[in-house]
């Protein structure tokens, strides 16, 4: 398939007659690749952005609405909700189709309803598919867990989850759930289905079979290609309705994709590279990426200024470009379960382990991180509640955040921390050059503070979802992660923390602490309001007191694009929902004239 050599343009470019359209590619990369596109373990960023441009969700988001917005996706509008906010009654848009795929009779894809959403759902509580979104509706969905203490059989109902007819589904709650319509924007609910599932089993995980705007092509460790679904659903884009805002997004010229149906690409790939110098070498080419996140090491040759970021003029006749802040963190948990750092059977040696994970966090250098690795940019901040979640506290004290060797070593002598009694420090990464680096760091400042240099010890894995593996599997003393929001709600990084999301949930912690579960219980079932921000607050003061992460940053985000693509790029809670409305200028060919490109 040809590559599109792209130039800007003002109208089509005449066509001589039977020529075939040029072929549009987006070509997109990512610093990791999924190991799954099964949206029950779909645990990541790297899967999520695949699966909802495979599979359709009940709801995503407006494109270009900042702060973000929900929006019906697969369903028809917005949910019917009983007063005593328990019982949602969802209506789907009908005619939607799951792309054509052996799975199904006669291999034409079928009409997709509403049993596919209460099977999906279930698929999540079945522990033979090793599930990793279940935390999402937890003790949440009336008979969900009944009916995986029953044995898990699909054929039997949920009494929360009905068919009231083929495009209409109930769900019944235990307690009121105001985050539950967000949850069906996650990549965990996409809708699957069963045929697809009985045909190939685990070999989901390789071959997607949903009702979104692209079909898999292929799937390895260094890209997934995917093309435009030919039946995917005609739904013309209104600027105005996806909060489109011409004094900050008009750059990125998305007017053209007014009143036109997405998918607008015919070809997607997403270029999985891990190092972010071979990024950076691909994306200037000029014929490979067209997309990158601006490595670190090129901030000062590529940027005029850091505040406010902007290009060089060489670059910015080149590239459009965008920064802000993201809407996640990242931290490092201690796992709780290992009892050289967190619960011990001896309550003396329980006592100890909290001291030294507070001296831990005492040695380490969020400024220094920074700015040996966001250019100073991040913003460093106390806590699990991120600057972008609405319940954010900028007053709260940074001591928790701020560098005190001195203190941190006077901890450990004064609970009898020496360096022959020091445990081992195994700090788990992916490979590569930028992640030893960090962790060589990392060591350092922990021998600022009295830990032996063999006693810090770095655990290599291949990949992403191999440590991802591990920390669900609760084989890492130290959890150290980045954490998007999967919707903008202080409760999406609290339940980090939360008793029964322990491994393989959300909880990498382990942490068990009764008054922040009372809290969370109380608030969970709270609509925004200041009584629910100051439990947040005071859940997150928990966990600061109790020492269990280090934690936090949130990264300023630099994004870099080619002008040929139109698009207003997002890595955060829109996520892949973005890609569908992605665009590329084709080149014209040679020899041949715009008529609009004559009047500009």
């Amino acid at each position: 398939m040809a590559l599109a050599a792209l130039v800007a343009a003002c109208g089509p470019v005449e066509q001589p007659s039977g020529a075939r359209p040029a072929t549009k590619v987006f070509r997109y990369a990512m610093d990791q690749a999924p190991t799954t596109l099964d949206p029950v373990q779909g645990a990541n960023i790297y899967a999520n952005f695949v699966i909802v441009n495979a599979y359709d969700t009940l709801y995503s988001y407006k494109y270009l609405a900042r702060p973000y917005e929900l929006k019906p996706n697969l369903a028809a509008d917005f949910p019917t909700i009983a007063p005593d906010g328990l019982v949602y009654t969802f209506r789907l848009k009908k005619g939607v189709r799951f792309i054509d795929d052996p799975a199904f009779p006669a291999g034409r894809g079928r009409e997709v309803v509403a049993e596919d959403l209460i099977y999906s759902i279930k698929r999540q509580f079945d522990p033979r598919n090793q599930p990793q979104g279940a935390w999402l509706w937890q003790g949440r969905i009336a008979g969900l867990e009944e009916w995986k203490a029953a044995g898990s059989d699909y054929d039997q109902p949920v009494s929360g989850l009905r068919a009231l007819d083929s495009h209409t589904l109930e769900i019944r709650l235990l307690r009121p759930y105001p985050q539950l319509v967000a949850t069906l924007a996650q990549g965990f609910a996409a809708v699957v289905p069963r045929e697809a599932v009985d045909k190939y089993g685990k070999g989901l995980g390789v071959r997607p079979v949903g009702s979104g705007p692209f079909k898999l092509v292929s799937y390895d460790t260094a890209r997934v290609v995917m093309e435009r679904n030919p039946n995917f659903r005609q739904e013309p884009v209104d600027l105005a309705y996806e909060g489109y805002d011409p004094a900050t997004q008009a750059f990125s010229g998305v007017e053209a994709i007014q009143g036109r149906s997405p998918p607008f690409v015919d070809r997607l790939e997403f270029n999985f590279i891990n190092e972010p110098s071979a990024s950076w070498t691909s994306f200037t080419k000029g014929d490979e990426i067209q997309y990158t996140v601006l490595p670190i090491e090129q901030v000062e040759r590529v940027l005029a200024s850091k505040r406010p970021v902007t290009l060089r003029p060489e670059y910015a006749d080149k590239y459009h470009i965008y920064a802000g802040l993201e809407a996640g963190f990242i931290f490092t948990a201690f796992n709780m379960d290992f009892p050289d750092f967190g619960y011990n059977p001896d309550p003396e040696r329980e006592r100890r382990n909290k001291a030294l994970r507070c001296a831990i966090i005492k040695g380490y250098d969020w400024q220094g991180r920074n700015e040996s690795w966001y250019n100073g940019l991040g913003q460093v901040f106390p806590g699990v509640i991120v600057p972008a979640s609405p319940e954010f506290d900028p007053d709260l004290s940074l001591a928790s955040v701020s560098r005190d060797v001195a203190g941190a070593r006077q901890l450990l002598r004064d609970n009898g921390w020496t360096p022959r009694n020091l445990p081992k420090l195994v700090y788990g990464t992916t490979a590569g050059t930028t992640e030893r680096l960090n962790f060589e760091q990392f060591r350092a400042w922990m021998g600022d503070i009295g830990f032996p240099r063999e006693k810090v010890v770095q655990k290599t894995y291949a990949n992403f979802g191999d440590i991802s593996r591990a920390w669900k599997r609760n084989q890492l003393p130290l959890v150290a992660k980045g954490w998007g929001l999967d919707y903008p709600d202080a409760e999406n990084t609290l339940q980090l923390f939360y008793g029964p999301n322990g491994s393989p949930g959300s909880n990498d912690a382990n942490w068990e602490n009764p008054e922040f579960d009372r809290l969370y219980d109380e608030a969970a079932v709270m609509q925004p309001s200041d009584e629910r921000t100051r439990l947040y607050r005071r859940m997150n003061q928990l966990v600061i007191d109790d020492c269990v992460a280090i934690t936090g940053l949130s990264r300023t985000r630099i994004y870099l694009w080619h002008k040929d693509v139109i698009a207003v790029p997002d890595r955060e809670i829109l996520g892949g929902f973005w890609l569908k409305y992605a665009d590329v200028v084709p080149a014209k060919p040679a020899g041949l004239t715009s008529r609009a490109a004559k009047g500009t």
